[in-house]
Formats: structure tokens, sequence, C-alpha cells
């Protein structure tokens, strides 16, 4: 394992009384419910909470593709909530990576070309074959995603969203889909992306084990945050005992 980063400082994200109202006729579903929340620099965050208690909706607030009802949304001195849509493609593409629970890769693509999709519209992205490497496929790279493993097409999705450097790592059940030792194998990639690269990091389980390797545990239920908690003894992805 790698030599763990200082304790995180400086403010990447806050949120101020945080809300978002769905609408369906006339039905209304309050999904956050005043959420105020900070995250530093480098910080590494698990969010933990029961399947609609709005960790979901709250990660795709603060990684621009959703908006709030009302509240205040900021990135650094960035105040996303007032940022038309265009800037909001600018502020995704520029600085924030995506890891979903699906690994939405191109099928006809080899694991190489479907991280060049990213690293050929950011601004100073690695090479595919760099990020590739970062995350243990470097004799992968020139497979298509039926030639790999569930675990494998899952880090390649990780080295996609890194390949363009982002300051902000956002990922919505990584491991949902995997046994546990391909899961550990995906953690310890996010996590030496983190230690290597400072990209604040929060990840959304159901798993609760996962919240060892955090530098911080946030719990959200109905719609707000009902706790928040350093983990004083972090654990490597290899010590987590599913």
């Amino acid at each position: 394992m790698s030599q763990a980063m200082p304790a995180p400082t400086g403010q990447v994200f806050r949120t101020k009384d945080l809300t978002k109202v769905y609408v369906t006729g006339d039905i209304q579903v309050q999904a956050l419910r005043g959420v105020n929340f900070e995250a530093a620099a480098g910080e590494f965050v698990v969010l933990l909470g029961p399947s609609g208690s709005g960790k979901s909706t709250f990660l795709n607030i603060i990684g621009g593709l959703d908006r709030a009802t009302s509240g205040e949304v900021w990135f650094t001195d960035h105040e996303l909530s007032s940022f038309d849509d265009r800037a909001l493609t600018l502020y995704r593409r520029d600085h924030v990576g995506f890891v979903f629970q699906f690994y939405n890769l191109v099928p006809s693509l080899t694991a190489r070309e479907n991280v060049a999709l990213v690293t050929e519209i950011a601004q100073n992205p690695m090479r595919p074959e760099e990020a590739l490497a970062i995350v243990g496929l470097q004799e992968r790279m020139d497979h298509f995603p039926a030639q790999l493993s569930g675990g494998e097409q899952q880090r390649v999705a990780i080295a996609r969203a890194i390949a363009k450097r982002p300051q902000v790592l956002l990922c919505d059940e990584p491991t949902g889909a995997l046994d546990s030792k391909t899961g550990v194998l995906v953690l310890e990639a996010l996590t030496q992306v983190n230690e290597q690269f400072g990209a604040t990091t929060l990840i959304i389980t159901h798993n609760v084990a996962i919240q060892d390797i955090a530098h911080r545990v946030v719990h959200f239920g109905d719609g707000r945050i009902v706790s928040s908690n350093i983990i004083a003894d972090r654990k490597p992805a290899s010590a987590i005992s599913w």
C-alpha cells in the first residue's frame, strides 16, 4: 500500500440548506431536506444510508448532473447552483470523474479506446495507457469489454474517470455488482487514485465495511445527513472484511 497522504486541507465542496423536490403530477417527493455538507481537498468520504435516503440525489447535484430545488452548492469558490447548463457541462468535463455501478463502456471499443474517449476532450489528460496502468490493466488495454471480467471493466471505468486528472471523483455503488474479492481490487484502485493524485473522492455504498477505508463516513437518512464521523484508524482496502 502506498503511503497515506497528509490530512486533507482546503474546502472543495460546500452545500447550504440543500433541498430537492421531485414533482410528478400531484405527487411531490422530497429527496433532500436541508443538507449542509463540506468536503476538503483530497478527502475520501464514504456515504452510507438506506435506499431512498438521498445519497444519489446529493451526489448527482454536486456532480452537476442535477439541480437543487433550493439551497447553495459550491465547488471551491464557484457557486454551482448559479451555473447555467453550459457552465455545468464544462464543470463536469474539466473537474469531475464519475464511476457508477454499471460500467457504461462502449462494447465495440477496446479498453484503451474507451479511455481515449475522455482524453480526447479533456484539457490536461494523461495518456490512456498511463491511466490503465494505474488500475493494473497494462496487459488488458487492447481487449474489448466482453473479453474482460466485471472487475476489469469497472477498473477501465475508473481509468476513464481519472484520465482527465479530475479534482473530484464521484462513485455511486462502484462495487455493487462485484464479488468481494473483485470489489477489493476496485477499492484499491480508488484509494490509490485518491492518495496519488489527491482527488477528493466520494463513494456511495450499501456495504458498511467500506467505511473503514475512508477519512470520514457520512450517514444519510430521510433526505438529511444524520451523522458525520472521522475514521481515526483507516484500513487499506485489502484488510476489509466483507
